[in-house]
């Protein structure tokens, strides 16, 4: 494999890995969020800003650690076929499977995108009590789908690089 593709490889799993490791904190953020609110329901003056700061926060956590969960090769998989492959076998079927990923993940990109820029154009709020906008999450969304793209065509490449017996 040429170089520039190894730098790439490693450029976008090492970003993917810093992005997924400070997004398991995002966890702790919805708790204190979700604590807070307990708090003050207690005190009878509920906030009315927790539970959708908590969903958007768990959208966040979600949608950012997904690309580290496809990284780590942690995502769920139905082995009853995969696993009797050789390790060529397997990377055949996930350059295969990794095509169909990548449509799918560019379709989901592109409306995020639009969704984002119409957000960003008409200051669009959600529509409760607090009216929070909602550009910041779609902008995170957005961003994630970005990254699980790259992190794709990286293992692509690591496919492509596993069937010619090479490393990366």
């Amino acid at each position: 494999m040429p170089a520039w593709t190894r730098a790439y490889v490693r450029f976008v799993e090492a970003m993917n890995y810093r992005v997924g490791r400070i997004a398991m904190y995002l966890l702790y953020v919805m708790m204190a969020i979700l604590l807070w609110s307990s708090v003050t329901k207690i005190m009878h003056v509920p906030a009315l800003w927790t539970l959708e700061m908590a969903q958007f926060t768990l959208v966040a956590y979600f949608m950012l650690g997904a690309p580290y969960s496809l990284q780590l090769d942690t995502n769920v998989r139905m082995d009853l076929i995969y696993a009797r492959f050789t390790t060529k076998g397997q990377a055949v079927w996930d350059v295969f499977t990794v095509f169909c990923l990548m449509f799918y993940l560019g379709v989901m990109l592109w409306g995020a995108f639009d969704a984002t820029a119409y957000s960003f154009a008409v200051n669009e709020r959600n529509p409760t009590a607090w009216r929070p906008p909602l550009w910041p999450i779609k902008s995170v969304i957005t961003f994630a789908f970005a990254l699980m793209l790259l992190q794709a065509s990286a293992h692509l490449i690591r496919d492509i690089a596993t069937i010619r017996g090479e490393k990366i």
